[in-house]
């Protein structure tokens, strides 16, 4: 009916909104900014616990180095993709679900 296709599209939006918005905002609000990690963050404290871990140094391919990457560079261009697609198709499913 209708009303399921137009929750599916709603669903599908709102997911990839969360992949190509939400997700870039996120890290930034964390403290996973461009210019490096913000000084008193969420991500300041996560690198320092890791730095700490590691005996000094944050390991590439980390949490936070991954992280701090994405909030340095973006996502990359498959990165973007395979987030769209995969929250996209959980928001139609998930509005399929909310609206039964």
């Amino acid at each position: 009916n209708n009303g399921s296709v137009i929750g599916a599209v709603i669903g599908a939006t709102v997911g990839a909104g969360l992949a190509l918005v939400g997700l870039p905002v996120c890290l930034g609000a964390l403290g996973f900014t461009g210019a490096g990690i913000a000084a008193g963050s969420i991500a300041a404290k996560m690198m320092s616990a890791a730095a700490i871990a590691n005996g000094g140094g944050v390991a590439a391919g980390s949490t936070v180095a991954v992280l701090q990457s994405i909030g340095a560079a973006g996502l990359s261009a498959g990165a973007k993709v395979g987030l769209t697609a995969a929250l996209g198709s959980a928001g139609a499913a998930s509005s399929d679900w909310i609206t039964e």
